[in-house]
């Protein structure tokens, strides 16, 4: 029996829904899916913003950063998401290098991306340097969700996978990005692996939802990779990953099991055999 308390709520999430959620106070639940019958099972139980994220790059291709993703995969798996999803809003990672040579380069980009897909919006990195082409995108009729922080787009320029936001002068320049995008047309902002004090402020201060992930609590949704929080993705366990199950377990039994009763003649039985 399905809970009603999780898959209660609107026939199918939007910007407006979601913008009605951070007016309400309601939280916002978000993870990445990069298949159709992962993207099923996040919306059958009520996830409302289904993030086709370009970590697949690492816990689907085996990639050490997100930066080799393409924009044809990027699209190749959010048309697979898109088939499993009824009720939540479905938004893509445009990948490295598929926006930021040039805002016309982005907005054609983005544009076939809602065309061949049926997504529900984008999502791109960066703060001032981008505000021009979510502003141009958004008046197109294509909702951007944007991301500050710790953006992985950049992380030679990094230097690594530190917080960010540490220092007054991050800070402030986090916040001053956060206002522009907001002003651009941003219909959200993802803000990773930064202070929990300044997340907050930035909560407050915004009229468009904060979604955390290494944010702490007090943003209006949270986000993980569904491959972290399941206990699939085993190379590393950031700080800011709960693990919800240990499925890289499961499955390594499971088929440890399968292989010995191949081998040991116990598979099939006869009645899973035909005649």
């Amino acid at each position: 029996m399905k809970d009603s308390t999780i898959t209660s709520g609107p026939k199918r999430v939007t910007t407006r829904v979601i913008a009605a959620m951070k007016q309400e106070g309601a939280k916002i639940a978000c993870l990445t899916a990069y298949d159709f019958l992962t993207a099923r099972l996040l919306d059958q139980v009520g996830v409302d913003l289904i993030l086709v994220g370009d970590s697949l790059g690492m816990v689907f291709q085996g990639h050490k950063t997100t930066l080799p993703v393409t924009l044809d995969e990027m699209i190749y798996h959010s048309k697979a998401v898109v088939r499993g999803v009824e009720r939540a809003m479905v938004i893509v990672d445009m990948p490295f290098m598929s926006y930021q040579a040039h805002p016309e380069e982005g907005f054609r980009n983005a544009g076939r991306v809602m065309k061949e897909t049926g997504a529900g919006g984008v999502k791109f990195e960066g703060g001032e340097r981008i505000a021009d082409l979510v502003y141009r995108t958004t008046r197109a009729g294509i909702p951007v969700m944007a991301h500050l922080g710790l953006t992985p787009q950049s992380i030679h320029q990094f230097g690594g996978y530190q917080p960010r936001g540490v220092t007054a002068g991050e800070a402030r320049a986090i916040l001053k990005d956060a206002k522009m995008l907001q002003e651009a047309g941003a219909f959200a902002v993802v803000l990773e692996k930064i202070p929990a004090k300044l997340a907050a402020q930035l909560t407050r201060s915004l009229k468009i939802p904060t979604i955390g992930i290494g944010a702490g609590v007090r943003c209006d949704g949270q986000v993980l990779v569904v491959s972290d929080m399941l206990g699939l993705y085993e190379d590393f366990q950031p700080r800011f990953v709960r693990r919800y199950a240990t499925l890289a377990e499961t499955i390594r039994e499971s088929v440890k099991r399968y292989v010995k009763d191949v081998k040991g003649e116990n598979f099939p039985s006869r009645n899973e055999s035909y005649g």
